[in-house]
């Protein structure tokens, strides 16, 4: 049977991919979030404010930290051993112990003063350059003054001394370990409590971002229903919240950043001079570029679960009948 040249072919209509369907909802979402978030300029940004500042409580005891890892290189000289060198020791051989030292790991320098070189620092600092004069000879012992790397591990530090003592030039070993163990002390406790507090701020994040949505949701209830009524999924509906959640993340990160740069910068110069008054140099570091990037996958991961989680909850109590 021919065909009727009088008569167009039906047009075939194509029915977009999954993969054009999807992306086409997600800009949906990112749109309508946006839009709503534009509505409501000063709420959004007090809660992103808010997410910002409990973010950067723990993003500001990290830099405290960081700072204090560099500020604790100015304590090296309080942390050494002085190894007192046998007599039969002479000056070359001690020389040559001490750059045998400076070169094992975990030491940042090995210093070398000789006998004459003591006994002329003692009578100094003395004040007993008169009544030292009158001896015919020297009392002092050579000494290498050893000092260790303070990033090394404690324990590390600790079996380098042990060996260091146990050398066979050395007579006697003065070991200051009192700060190093301080040094230690503080900053594990200063990791232990931004590791803590770090926990406890994500959980506030997770219940502010939550509270914040859930209100979002309350707030489109009737199109929700009506959504769930023509039979939509629930990941269609719990779409847009999430954004929202990711949306005040992100912000809330930026802030934070922004709020631990202000506080370096308002605390620069304090800093420098006490510094200077200890005859030290420091200049606070602010956040690293990993740093950074961390906070901001912290406040996409954190909106994230607090949206889903609070979406997850309340669309099963929503009943469309």
């Amino acid at each position: 049977m021919s065909q009727n040249p009088g008569k167009t072919p039906p047009r075939v209509t194509r029915q977009p991919s999954w993969l054009s369907r999807e992306f086409q909802d997600h800009a949906r979402a990112i749109r309508s979030t946006l839009s709503d978030l534009a509505r409501k300029p000063l709420s959004a940004l007090l809660t992103a404010f808010v997410v910002g500042i409990t973010l950067a409580l723990p993003a500001g005891f990290h830099t405290l930290l960081s700072n204090m890892d560099v500020a604790s290189s100015g304590l090296e000289g309080s942390l050494r051993a002085s190894l007192f060198l046998k007599d039969s020791v002479s000056t070359e051989q001690g020389q040559i112990l001490a750059r045998s030292i400076g070169t094992r790991n975990g030491v940042s320098s090995a210093h070398y003063i000789s006998r004459a070189e003591a006994l002329a620092e003692f009578k100094a600092n003395s004040g007993f350059g008169d009544a030292l004069a009158v001896l015919r000879d020297n009392p002092l012992p050579a000494v290498v003054i050893v000092t260790p790397d303070t990033h090394s591990p404690q324990a590390d530090i600790d079996q380098l001394f042990k060996q260091l003592s146990s050398l066979p030039e050395v007579e006697q070993a003065q070991i200051d370990k009192k700060w190093l163990q301080r040094l230690y002390s503080i900053l594990g406790l200063v990791e232990r409590v931004v590791f803590v507090v770090a926990a406890a701020l994500a959980l506030a994040v997770v219940i502010i971002i939550g509270n914040t949505v859930r209100l979002d949701i309350e707030n489109h209830r009737d199109s929700i229903e009506v959504m769930m009524l023509i039979g939509a999924e629930d990941r269609f509906i719990r779409r847009p919240f999430l954004y929202t959640g990711l949306w005040y993340g992100i912000a809330g990160a930026i802030l934070a950043v922004l709020l631990v740069e202000g506080a370096r910068l308002s605390l620069a110069s304090p800093a420098s001079q006490l510094a200077d008054l200890y005859g030290t140099q420091v200049a606070l570091r602010g956040v690293a570029p990993e740093a950074a990037l961390a906070m901001l996958l912290a406040g996409i991961g954190l909106g994230w679960i607090g949206a889903f989680w609070t979406v997850s909850r309340h669309l099963h109590r929503i009943d469309p009948v």
